[in-house]
C-alpha cells in the first residue's frame, strides 16, 4: 500500500466512535488537519489490540491541528500520528 496523502494536503479524521480499541484521539475525530508527513507503515494498532494474527500494514501520518480549533483557544499547533484509514480527504472549504 503506497501513501495516499502528501505533505501540506488538508485531510479529517473519521468521526468513528468503534466498539473496541482505537488509536483515534476523542479531540481530534471529525476535525481537519493538515499532513506533516508520512512515518512510514506500520501494523494497524486497532487490529494488533484486538488479536487478529495478520493486522493490516498502512501508512502512518502525522497531522497537525491548529489548538483554537481543537478547544476553541490556543495559538499553537497538535500534532497526532494517524493510520491512513483513520483520515479522509478534506474539501478545500473543509469539508
Amino acid at each position: 500500500m503506497r501513501a495516499e496523502f502528501r505533505a501540506g494536503e488538508r485531510v479529517r479524521v473519521r468521526a468513528v466512535d468503534p466498539a473496541g480499541h482505537t488509536r483515534v484521539p476523542r479531540y481530534v475525530r471529525g476535525h481537519v488537519g493538515r499532513i506533516v508527513e508520512c512515518q512510514g507503515r506500520w501494523p494497524l494498532a486497532d487490529e494488533c489490540a484486538a488479536g487478529v494474527a495478520e493486522p493490516r500494514v498502512e501508512p502512518v501520518y502525522t497531522v497537525a491541528f491548529a489548538a483554537g480549533d481543537l478547544w476553541g483557544e490556543g495559538g499553537h499547533e497538535v500534532t497526532v500520528d494517524l493510520w491512513e484509514s483513520y483520515i479522509e480527504r478534506a474539501g478545500k472549504d473543509g469539508a
